[in-house]
């Protein structure tokens, strides 16, 4: 009896454990449906008002826009690109980010290879020096940089955002790398060092197409960080080149020290997402690879 009993029961046991394994599946789902839901609730009803009118906005909550009558409008929109130059403010952000996330990327990466494969004297603490500027704050180089950047002629000018954001974001960037960088094969660089492959072919030829997922993770958070950064445009473009500020100094100025306007700040908003979002979900396959591989390798 207890032989052919023990056979019974283990395929019991194992009906039960899959069967939790659905139900925690299950639970995990509902639990992340319910966080997404969290998270969208109020970005679609800033969606919604930015069609709405804002006698519409003050009188009523968003919700009750989804029943009919519906009296949506593009005037908001058109208000923003029109009356507050949105538009052209737009294409500011473009030449800032562009080269403000090519740059330091590209950078990082001449840099954090030679960290992991080529020997020099000081490495190890030239790095650690590199990876310490995390700990600076941002804002405490804001006027040393500004005098810099002054007495060079180019304060006002794209070059000094350029600079700026490439000097902010190297750290970061030549940590990831680097971190990265460090756990490709070996075997991979020393074959081609046997077959006559210099350090430039090496890094050209391997180092960059096996670092895609990284590279396309740091670009993300560059280009992100720099197209949603009202502090550094401001400091180092200023007043006194207002035809060179970018999208988040206008949005920004939307809204009067009264609280006035505030009906276009969620159009202007939406717009200026568009670009960031687009961005993310083209090169999102490669996010979670390499941030978990430059987080932990090295």
């Amino acid at each position: 009896m207890t032989a052919t009993a023990r056979p019974l029961d283990v395929t019991r046991t194992g009906v039960k454990r899959q069967g939790r394994g659905r139900l925690g599946r299950v639970a995990l789902h509902v639990i992340v449906i319910g966080l997404m839901a969290l998270w969208l609730i109020p970005t679609l009803g800033l969606f919604i008002n930015s069609f709405r009118p804002a006698s519409d906005v003050a009188r009523s909550g968003w919700w009750e826009s989804l029943l009919p009558p519906w009296d949506f409008t593009l005037a908001n929109y058109e208000h923003v690109l029109t009356q507050n130059n949105l538009g052209d403010a737009f294409i500011n952000s473009l030449f800032i980010t562009i080269p403000s996330t090519v740059i330091p990327v590209m950078v990082a990466a001449f840099a954090a290879y030679a960290f992991a494969w080529m020997d020099f004297p000081y490495k190890n603490a030239i790095f650690v020096a590199i990876v310490g500027l995390l700990v600076i704050p941002l804002q405490s180089t804001l006027i040393p940089v500004l005098r810099l950047l002054a007495g060079a002629g180019i304060a006002g000018e794209y070059l000094a955002v350029w600079l700026a954001h490439t000097g902010y974001g190297l750290p970061f960037a030549v940590y990831l790398l680097r971190n990265y960088m460090g756990g490709l094969p070996r075997e991979v660089f020393e074959s081609a060092s046997i077959d006559g492959a210099n350090p430039a072919t090496a890094f050209f030829r391997l180092a960059l197409p096996m670092s895609v997922p990284v590279l396309a993770s740091l670009a993300i958070f560059q280009f992100l960080f720099v197209w949603n950064d009202l502090l550094v445009s401001l400091i180092y473009i200023g007043p006194t080149r207002s035809e060179n500020l970018p999208m988040t100094v206008v949005v920004s100025n939307l809204v009067s020290s009264l609280g006035g306007e505030t009906h276009f700040l969620t159009a202007a908003a939406f717009l200026t997402m568009a670009l960031p979002l687009a961005v993310f979900l083209g090169l999102q396959r490669y996010f979670v690879r390499g941030i978990t591989g430059g987080a932990v390798k090295g």
